[in-house]
């Protein structure tokens, strides 16, 4: 199986580049490693959710919910806090840690470096979330006709805007054992722009008041720990001063305290050139090789189980089912992510001199465009933001962020299985085309 991997092999005038290409082997390999850890993370937080659930519809919800709203902490710090808010304002920190250097090293030496190449999932995460969330509004708006809750219930119009990559990759590995790297990889980078948005929404529409003194004292121990690391002082438990110090300053601005993961993650230095040799291990990626682990099989799952303890018994099923919010989330994570990924992935192809790679078809991209309707862990904690957490509402549109990250999940899985098959074939004549050195053909003609 061959394909042009340049333009430079098309006659002059008609060359046109390549969308969802193969990428390198490097790039390959980084993407199956992400994959085995996140598909395990993501196993644990759906065994989470699960337990949640059957606890908070049992005789002995009482319990989970007083579990959940058990507080700890030193009140004179402001940092009283309940199990649930530590695991959405703490562990969560975590998760948005990873989110950065996720960011920094895809800026740098990733996808996101290179401007052509940054043009397809920059363009693909910002439909994916600008159509959700105006599908969300309008049905709200259908569906209230501008009764008195309506402004309330717009506050929640984030909430199908995140796909959750854990779920989502955790999916894509039960069922797309065979699918292309390029699909994946396209799904990771997918997810980081996807994160930043989400990332830059809580920070500037979930945050009702913001204590400048507090933020800006947060910028010592974020020097600090960059000075760190720069001198390659990697202790962890070093490292863990000025990064709880960060973190205890951000949430006393009022800024939800998840940002001070995230600029962390951005201080962590990174080198292009080094970023780029296969066979060096860059201080960028052994934390994040270091911090993953726990961040997808303690902290998401952790924050999963306070946050997914909805009560569907005594007419909470039927509520959610009337409440205009949680039809909007529905809508929003299985249509519009669905459309808005798709589509702005069409749009690159058609306003720019790119072509969907020879080797896959717009149906990869449609299963792909709805797998990124399973939406969990960002959308859940929006949902805490937007309508305050353990509110009746809150859960009724958490009840609707499992419902539609369910039915994107199905929906995925039969259109994607089919393609699974393909490619399963096309794999096993592959196979035959290895070196000696372990490294298949097709990667080493790569730039």
């Amino acid at each position: 199986m061959t394909k042009d991997h340049t333009a430079s092999s098309s006659p002059a005038g008609s060359a046109k580049s390549r969308i969802l290409g193969r990428g390198t082997w490097r790039d390959a390999r980084y993407v199956a490693e992400v994959l085995r850890q996140e598909t395990v993370g993501g196993a644990i937080l759906l065994s989470a959710a699960v337990v949640a659930l059957i606890w908070a519809n049992s005789p002995w919800r009482d319990a989970y919910a007083s579990l959940r709203d058990t507080t700890v902490g030193p009140s004179a710090l402001h940092l009283d806090l309940s199990l649930g808010a530590w695991a959405a304002d703490g562990l969560l920190a975590v998760f948005f840690l990873v989110a950065g250097i996720e960011l920094k090293r895809e800026f740098v030496a990733g996808d996101l470096s290179d401007r052509r190449k940054a043009a397809l999932p920059i363009a693909a995460a910002a439909c994916g979330v600008a159509l959700p969330a105006l599908l969300y509004a309008a049905t709200v708006v259908l569906v209230e006709h501008g009764g008195a809750d309506l402004s309330a219930s717009l506050r929640g119009w984030a909430v199908p805007t995140a796909t959750d990559i854990a779920f989502a990759l955790a999916v894509l590995a039960v069922i797309g054992t065979h699918l292309p790297s390029a699909l994946r990889s396209f799904l990771l980078t997918l997810a980081v722009v996807d994160d930043l948005i989400a990332i830059t929404i809580i920070a500037i529409f979930y945050t009702e008041s913001v204590h400048l003194v507090w933020l800006l004292a947060a910028a010592a121990p974020l020097a600090a720990w960059r000075i760190l690391l720069r001198r390659k002082l990697t202790n962890p438990f070093l490292l863990a001063v000025p990064a709880v110090v960060a973190w205890a300053l951000v949430h006393a601005s009022g800024v939800h305290a998840t940002v001070a993961g995230v600029l962390l993650g951005l201080l962590v230095p990174v080198n292009r050139e080094r970023e780029e040799d296969p066979d060096v291990h860059t201080l960028a990626e052994r934390m994040e090789h270091k911090v993953r682990p726990f961040s997808a099989g303690f902290a998401v799952p952790v924050f999963a189980f306070f946050a997914a303890g909805v009560t569907v018994v005594g007419g909470g099923f039927g509520a959610a089912v009337t409440d205009a919010a949680a039809l909007g989330v529905v809508v929003g994570l299985v249509v519009g992510k669905t459309v808005g990924v798709l589509g702005g992935t069409w749009a690159v192809a058609r306003f720019t001199r790119a072509e969907l790679d020879s080797d896959l078809s717009w149906t990869d991209v449609l299963g792909l465009s709805i797998l990124a309707g399973v939406g969990f862990t960002v959308s859940l904690l929006v949902s805490e933001l937007a309508f305050g957490a353990g509110s009746a509402r809150d859960e009724h549109v958490k009840l609707a962020v499992l419902t539609g990250s369910l039915l994107a999940a199905l929906l995925a899985t039969i259109v994607l299985r089919q393609r699974n098959r393909h490619y399963r074939l096309v794999e096993l004549r592959e196979t035959e085309d290895r070196d000696r050195d372990g490294i298949p053909d097709v990667y080493e003609d790569v730039d």
